[in-house]
């Protein structure tokens, strides 16, 4: 239909090897997933290529067909078994509307003398859909007027199909001028009626089908039996129609069932683009709730003003923190379906560097806000090429030291408070921390005296062109990649940690937010200007004397209850103006596994905070990831504390 007759002769024996292991006559082997995965590539060109790609190879074509047929139990009957699975997928995918009709067929006496069973017919009508076929035998005689070669029987049909009304005259084309057909639709999809809602009463029905009149009808109403015996009793119709239309309201109202039944657990596509503005929304009307609050709390208005202005704001402040955390969820997505694509990635990989390699997935149902999860899919790609390439040993090393000849990459997801840790984990041969060492030391970028923890030896991967590769290879080997994969993260506002162990293999976490539009924040003031810190990170607050503040700046830390804190004074790190206040306060952070805290002039307290990305102007400022509107309209920054931790140390 779609005139892509190369992709169509290329499926056709593939469904028919399809249809054989759905039935269970071929199993699913490594060559077979190989060969689906290379005709999936290849069905891929071929539709490049319709769009003005490059030309598909036809004898790439014709060798996957020649593999996919040497499967084949059998060679025989292969045509007609395609066509029969392509009517299948047909069927299955079909997605237009199911109509139900009622079908009278009443063949003439002496239909079989023309060769024809009307039962394979009745075979082929049940083919279309869901189906009720009620044969009627009142005209059959007794046994010694019977005549073998009459047919005495004719059929009521209920059918429910998404097959248009013609395609069902054509099953009785050969036979329309041998019989009497009656096709009427009695029920469609155009409205969503109760499940529980009477289709129509058994009298109005058998008036239709016009076995029975109109004042037959009222007799049998006179008595108290139900309708359809008191028919028979009367003699009225006979037993037959009746149960033809006693099937008819049942079948119908089993539809109508499972269509209301569909209707309540669908859900609505709807496109980003709008989930995006509704976002931006959203956040205008934080900022909004954050102005009204702001002005309700000035002092020239009376307590009777300002009491119901109190009132009214408490109710907006519950509704919009509603609206927000419905509007936030509308754009989570689970994680399991990013992960599933890697798949792919593991198998091609591994096959080319001739390892054995499974991969595997925990919480693949963890939500993430959906431009996270877009953003994710390259940096996740590096590292799982690195666990592979670097990581994982060959089967025969692996069986050497007592490992099994498989080895497994692991991609986990786990909620974490305000993040998500996405962990990625493999049983390969770990990180030799002094090979690590000796590079960096190497490339100059620590000193050979430099005593530095296993954490921070680990960083060093981090480095732009650091590689332990011995040679560069398609895959890795030119110290590119990693530091990308650190940025990336990092401009989610997110981190990331490496930890291992020689011989037993290496974990990557990935800490990020669960959303980039709104965050609960930390408001601090310097000077005249007004900073958020993301909740998340701040740990506690303390106060500092004039004379405290400077020793801390002179050394660089602070003694907090005996623990030796690395310390920065934003307003000397931003470099504002003025002076500072005699009595500071200090913000304790938790960042890169260590606190570090923050001098600041004063704090304000937890703020909602609606991220606004700054101009490409300012996106290489350190230490800064966005910007905020208060509600009396300033602009605030928000801080990015693992930046400043690089910043200061």
């Amino acid at each position: 239909m779609s005139g892509f007759d190369d992709i169509a002769e290329f499926t056709h024996d593939i469904e028919t090897i399809f249809d054989l292991v759905r039935g269970g006559e071929i199993a699913v082997t490594k060559e077979l997933v190989n060969l689906s995965l290379s005709a999936r590539d290849q069905i891929k060109v071929m539709l490049d290529a319709s769009e003005g790609g490059k030309p598909a190879d036809d004898l790439e074509s014709k060798g996957i067909i020649s593999a996919f047929r040497e499967l084949l139990p059998y060679s025989s009957e292969t045509s007609d078994l395609s066509e029969e699975s392509s009517e299948e997928a047909l069927s299955d995918k079909s997605k237009e509307t199911v109509v139900t009709y009622r079908i009278r067929f009443r063949p003439t006496a002496d239909i079989f003398k023309n060769g024809t069973n009307p039962i394979f017919l009745l075979k082929k009508i049940r083919e279309f859909g869901s189906c009720d076929i009620i044969a009627q035998t009142d005209a059959v005689p007794l046994l010694e007027d019977f005549s073998p070669e009459i047919c005495y029987t004719y059929w009521d049909i209920i059918l429910s199909t998404s097959e248009g009304i013609n395609a069902i005259r054509d099953v009785f084309i050969f036979v329309e001028g041998d019989c009497d057909i009656n096709i009427d639709v009695i029920d469609d999809e155009g409205g969503l009626e109760d499940s529980e809602s009477v289709y129509k009463r058994l009298g109005q029905i058998l008036i239709e089908h016009h076995d029975l009149s109109y004042d037959d009808l009222m007799k049998g109403l006179i008595s108290q039996k139900r309708i359809g015996d008191t028919l028979v009793d009367e003699k009225v119709v006979d037993r037959g129609v009746v149960e033809s239309a006693l099937a008819e309201q049942e079948h119908v109202r089993q539809i109508r069932k499972r269509r209301y039944e569909t209707a309540l657990a669908s859900t609505i596509r709807v496109p980003a683009e709008k989930l995006d503005t509704l976002v931006d929304m959203v956040g205008e009307l934080v900022t909004l709730r954050a102005r009204f609050i702001q002005e309700i709390s000035l002092e020239d208005k009376s307590e009777e003003d300002n009491s119901k202005l109190v009132s009214i704001s408490e109710e907006l402040d519950r509704l919009t923190e509603d609206l927000r955390d419905i509007t936030m969820s509308i754009r989570m997505l689970p994680i399991g379906t990013t992960f599933s694509m890697f798949r792919r990635l593991v198998r091609d990989l591994s096959n080319e560097l001739k390892k054995e390699i499974a991969m595997t997935t925990e919480g693949g149902d963890t939500e993430l806000d959906k431009t996270v999860i877009e953003r994710l899919n390259d940096p996740l790609v590096h590292i799982i090429r690195n666990c592979i390439d670097h990581g994982i040993e060959s089967p025969k090393i692996r069986e050497a030291s007592g490992k099994p000849s498989q080895g497994t990459v692991c991609l986990s997801a786990e909620h974490s408070g305000a993040d998500v840790l996405i962990r990625i984990s493999d049983d390969g041969a770990g990180i030799d921390t002094e090979v690590i060492r000796t590079k960096a030391v190497g490339m100059g970028v620590i000193a050979p005296d430099a005593e530095l923890s296993e954490s921070e030896i680990f960083s060093q991967i981090f480095a732009p062109g650091f590689s332990t590769s011995e040679e560069v290879t398609d895959i890795s080997g030119r110290g590119v990649g990693m530091d990308v994969v650190k940025r990336s993260i990092e401009s989610l506002r997110g981190s990331i940690e490496i930890a291992s162990k020689k011989g037993s293999g290496t974990t990557i976490t990935l800490k990020l937010p669960l959303t980039l539009a709104i965050i609960d924040g930390f408001l601090v003031k310097i000077g005249e200007g007004y900073f958020v810190l993301p909740l998340s990170s701040v740990k506690e607050c303390v106060k500092l004397s004039r004379e405290d503040m400077t020793k801390a700046r002179r050394r660089n830390m602070i003694n907090l209850r005996g623990k030796i804190i690395l310390f920065a004074d934003l307003r000397e790190v931003f470099e504002v103006e003025g002076e500072s206040p005699d009595t500071e306060r200090v913000v304790i952070t938790q960042a890169k596994n260590r606190s570090v805290a923050f001098g600041v002039d004063s704090v304000i307290g937890q703020h909602q905070t609606v991220i606004k990305t700054l101009s490409k102007v300012y996106k290489d400022v350190k230490g800064i990831s966005g910007a905020t509107i208060l509600g009396d309209g300033t602009v605030a920054l928000i801080l990015d504390v693992t930046q400043l931790v690089q910043f200061v140390e």
